[in-house]
């Protein structure tokens, strides 16, 4: 087997994937079928950006929680757990458009719970890869899981379309629900071994232990101890708080004119339909993107995947400016290829220079710090296109997104963090200089 299908000869890696994957085909549906369950409800932007922001608020507010039981409990167990829950708030939804007894205040209470409950399984499910596939192949697994998430979007966006045109948008939300309840089974298989004391990262100085100290599981006497050591490691990282903070901005200009605004416009110009297949061609391109970022080999991963998000802005632009068909398809394509190019080194990076043993916890003040304006963003977008209107709105946007990405670059810490190269004569790991 060569090197870039390695990972699939671990068992838990595989049932890992495949749950994931699963997921990822259900939640290609939600997004669409909410968005115009709320538009036949209301036809309010606004009423739609208080629904998809009620989930996001709530999920960043219990997201540094689930970092700490990730790091404190089985996480296989919280993913075996959140998806069962998550199962019921999605069915509650489906049951409650189909029957046509939906209400904006009920639609944003069960988004809201079903937030609280992605919260507390999220830090687990992103870090749980690193106890599960060696070090010298981790980039190739981070490939081949991403490869599988937006295959499964690229599949169900437009499925997710025509089943929402030609039905009723319920019974998209009901596919996703269905999906949970597979995933859980799924990961219920996982066996897992227990996160190792990582060694520091090349720069980073460490504690120093005894080697009988290094056996002894060391006391956690509350969760505000564990919260606080996840902000030491997180806070002593100029690339990953400056990557954090840039993409608090970003998220919040792409998710409100991508979420909100992009379904506003669809329905007047391109269709409901149309809109699937765009979504399609930006997960697409996140396939091809992910298939040629696991091949990479280069000493300044970050660096490249951060100027790679620059093009994230040009199907929020084409929106604005000119939304034909066949540009947004192409934009998001462009988008989709490159903004992959960061996952990816984003994943391998925090993988290689965080140690495992606290690797949810800082996953948690991750996602807290580059989610927390999306609420903001997807709340304020619709009110904000009201008012100066919605392709002035889509342009600033376009604008913020843009100052966010030189912000990142502006950093010498993201410009010059090094990364681990195998060597190409043995495969074995080379240590890069800090």
């Amino acid at each position: 087997m060569s090197t870039a299908l390695a990972p699939f000869r671990i068992p838990a890696f595989r049932l890992l994937i495949g749950g994931r994957t699963i997921n990822a085909l259900g939640n290609s549906f939600a997004p669409i079928a909410l968005a115009f369950a709320v538009l036949d409800l209301t036809g309010s932007a606004t009423d739609l950006g208080l629904v998809v922001g009620a989930r996001t608020l709530v999920n960043v507010i219990f997201l540094l929680f689930g970092g700490v039981l990730a790091d404190r409990l089985p996480k296989h167990l919280l993913m075996v757990g959140a998806s069962l829950a998550a199962f019921v708030t999605q069915a509650i939804v489906a049951t409650l458009v189909l029957t046509g007894t939906a209400t904006i205040p009920l639609l944003i209470a069960i988004s809201a719970l079903n937030g609280m409950v992605g919260a507390l399984a999220l830090p687990a499910t992103s870090s749980i890869l690193p106890q599960i596939v060696p070090a010298e192949i981790r980039q190739q697994a981070n490939g081949l899981n991403r490869v599988a998430l937006n295959s499964a979007a690229v599949l169900g966006a437009p499925l997710a379309g025509v089943v929402v045109a030609a039905t009723n948008p319920g019974w998209g939300i009901a596919v996703d629900a269905a999906t949970f309840l597979v995933s859980a089974l799924l990961f219920a298989f996982l066996r897992v071994p227990p996160a190792p004391e990582a060694e520091p990262a090349p720069g980073v100085i460490g504690d120093e232990k005894t080697p009988g100290e290094a056996a002894v599981e060391p006391s956690r006497p509350n969760i505000f101890a564990d919260l606080r050591t996840g902000w030491s490691e997180f806070r002593s990282r100029t690339w990953l708080w400056v990557v954090v903070a840039g993409f608090c901005v970003l998220n919040a200009a792409w998710s409100g004119s991508l979420f909100v605004l992009g379904p506003v416009v669809a329905d007047d110009t391109i269709g409901r339909r149309a809109w699937g297949l765009v979504l399609a061609a930006e997960t697409l391109g996140m396939i091809v993107g992910a298939l040629l970022a696991m091949r990479l080999r280069m000493r300044r991963m970050l660096l490249f995947g951060v100027f790679s998000t620059l093009f994230m802005s040009i199907p929020v632009l084409i929106l604005g400016v000119y939304p034909h068909l066949w540009l947004l398809i192409g934009g998001a394509l462009v988008a989709g290829l490159m903004v992959e190019q960061f996952g990816i080194a984003w994943e391998t990076t925090m993988q290689e220079h965080i140690p495992a043993d606290k690797l949810a916890r800082v996953y948690s003040y991750d996602m807290v710090g580059s989610f927390v304006a999306i609420p903001i963003g997807e709340m304020a977008v619709g009110p904000f296109a009201h008012v100066v209107g919605i392709e002035t709105t889509l342009i600033g946007a376009t604008v913020l997104m843009t100052l966010s990405v030189i912000f990142m670059l502006s950093s010498r810490d993201v410009r010059t963090l090094q990364h681990k190269l195998p060597e190409p004569e043995t495969g074995a790991v080379k240590q890069s200089v800090p």
